[in-house]
Parts: C-alpha cells; structure tokens; sequence
C-alpha cells in the first residue's frame, strides 16, 4: 500500500528521518516576497541569502501560501495520502489544501486523503510528521493513522520565543500592540499557538536566560512530562542547547530533536527565533 505524506513548507524537516519504505514525502512550498523578488520555499533555497535582502529592505516583505494546483500535483500518486498545513488562522494554506483535494476527487475518487489543519507551525508540525511516519511503519490501515493522529494532534502544543517580531506584526499575524517593545532593550515574546491556530502571548521577558526558563515552565505548566520535542531555530542553536539541557534536568526520558527552520518559519520567526513542539 503506497502513501504519500503531503506537507507545506510550515514543517521544517527537508527528509522524514527513518521514512517507512512505502512512504512518498512531498513538500508544497510557500513563496515568500521581497520587493521585486520572489524566493521558493524549495529545499534549495539560500535562507540566508532572503534574510539578508529582507533586512536591507526599506519595503515590507509578504508572503503566499501554495496554490490549489500545486497541492493537487503533489497528492497524485499513491493510494493514501495524508496532509499537514501551517494553521488555517495565519495562512491559506490549508483552504487551498481542501480545493486541491475536491479537485484530486474529481479525478479520482478512490484516494483515501485526509488533510490536518494542524491550527500550528514549526516544531509541532514537525511532530506530527514523525509520528505520521512511525503510524504508517507500524503497518495500520488509513482510518487508523487517521483516528491516532486526530488524537495524537490534542496531546501536543507549541511555544515560541522570538526576538523580532516585524514581519508577523506588518503581514497581519500579530497586533501591533501585542508586538510593542518586542526587539527593544533585549525584550523577547514568549507564546503559543492557540487553540483556534493564531499566536497567543504569554510573556515579554528580558534576555535570553529569562527567555529559556519561561519556556520551561510554561511547558512543563501546560503538562510536559518529557518525551518527544521538536525545536526549530532561525541561527540560534544556543537557545536549543540550553533548552534540551533544562529539560534533561528534571526529565529522564527527554527525546529532543533540533532542525533549522524552513523559510517560511524563517520569514516569520526571524533572526533568533524558535518554535519548539512537544507532547503532553
């Protein structure tokens, strides 16, 4: 039985680590706009080539999510295909994943497909993926991964913390006054995804150490026991080391895995930033 595991660029993994054998990994990109250039979220983009223009840029940088056409090209193929979007509350992304669906039905009405508004980005994306993948390996049937990751999706978060916060606040992701003094006099934003998929501030804190403790707390308050996490940085492996090493601390079983971040998390998350996905 051939599957196909269809994901936005919102997941940051370039390859499934360990992917099952009959398993398809197809990555559907966001383009992402500065000034008069446009950059695809393909696995050969220069990152930070785009981070460079769009910090020398005078002009607001936007993004777009994948067309209808482009997810229905990467659902041809196989007889299951399971599909992760960045969430639906910041991004089009997954109603274009539901058009391009409706029209794979047209053409095929035998296809099992089901998409997952993951109502997240980042390292909770990324979560989802791995445990798509270990579903799939374990050899259940499509209504299985299906009914275990609906379930596995209540029992994960996601929290961040960045430390620039323009390009959320001028694309329409973040109010300006949830945004202010971010970036001033070493402040940082730490928050989660909400359960409706939009950004929710828990903390403004001061420097990095202040930044990492909040983390914690915040995780192990909303029910983190150890197990699997999933970080995902924009240049900033400091902040992932001192993470993993706090949670060690209290937690003998900590599964942490770190990865760089996609361009579209790199757009949004900027300079520093982290998205860091884990099971509760």
């Amino acid at each position: 039985m051939e599957w196909k595991i269809v994901v936005d660029t919102a997941c940051d993994f370039r390859e499934i680590p360990n992917k099952a054998e009959n398993v398809t990994y197809e990555r559907v990109p966001f383009s992402l706009q500065i000034e008069d250039k446009v950059y695809v979220d393909t696995l050969d983009l220069d990152i930070d080539e785009m981070m460079r223009e769009m910090y020398a840029s005078s002009e607001a940088a936007r993004s777009a999510c994948p067309s209808p056409e482009a997810y229905l090209s990467a659902y041809r193929g196989a007889e299951n295909v399971i599909v992760l979007t960045l969430t639906g509350g910041m991004s089009g992304s997954y109603n274009s994943a539901v058009i391009g669906e409706k029209m794979l039905k047209e053409e095929n009405d035998n296809v099992n497909i089901h998409i997952v508004n993951t109502l997240s980005a980042g390292g909770q994306n990324d979560l989802f993926l791995l445990k798509i993948n270990e579903l799939i390996k374990e050899g259940l049937s499509f209504d299985e991964v299906v009914a275990k990751i609906n379930e596995y999706q209540k029992n994960t978060k996601l929290i961040f913390s960045l430390e620039k916060v323009d390009n959320l606040v001028k694309n329409g992701r973040l109010s300006k006054l949830a945004a202010a003094v971010v970036g001033l006099l070493n402040m940082r934003m730490v928050g989660e995804a909400s359960n409706e998929g939009t950004l929710h501030l828990l903390h403004k804190v001061r420097g990095e150490k202040k930044a990492i403790s909040t983390v914690v707390d915040e995780m192990i308050k909303a029910g983190y026991k150890g197990g699997r996490a999933v970080i995902t940085h924009r240049n900033n492996e400091n902040i992932c080391k001192k993470i993993e090493e706090k949670l060690k601390e209290r937690f003998s079983d900590v599964e942490f895995i770190t990865v760089p971040t996609s361009g579209i998390c790199s757009f949004y998350g900027e300079e520093g930033g982290m998205l860091l996905g884990y099971e509760i």
